[in-house]
């Protein structure tokens, strides 16, 4: 059974955390609870509940020669397979934007059709 939960649920301090782990894209314990301005106690309680809600994942590693944790966003059961044909991700992925009769657009399709 997922304990997985939606942002609404979050408190006001697991929502400031999560937004930070977000923004940040990875933080050690140490410095979250630092730029979150609470105490040390609670930020471990912060991150504790975001990874029990299945929000944030936290790996053990030694930080300015201390044991703390490294605190990264949850990959989210993402599913890219729509957007890949073979090994070539969709070129509509970027920010530029691609002509339907491009040489890329077409090695895309025919990689589409080969993997039937």
């Amino acid at each position: 059974m997922s304990t997985a939960t939606s942002e609404e649920d979050l408190t006001e301090d697991e929502y400031a955390g999560l937004e930070l782990v977000r923004e940040t894209g990875g933080i050690h314990q140490s410095d979250f609870w630092k730029q979150l301005d609470v105490s040390s106690r609670k930020g471990s309680r912060i991150i504790e509940s975001l990874v029990e809600k299945e929000l944030v994942q936290r790996q053990e590693t030694v930080y300015d020669g201390h044991n703390t944790y490294f605190v990264t966003p949850a990959a989210r059961d993402l599913d890219f397979s729509l957007l890949m044909a073979g090994d070539m991700l969709s070129p509509f992925i970027g920010e530029e934007e691609i002509d339907p009769e491009s040489d890329a657009f077409s090695q895309w399709i025919m990689n589409l059709a080969y993997e039937e």
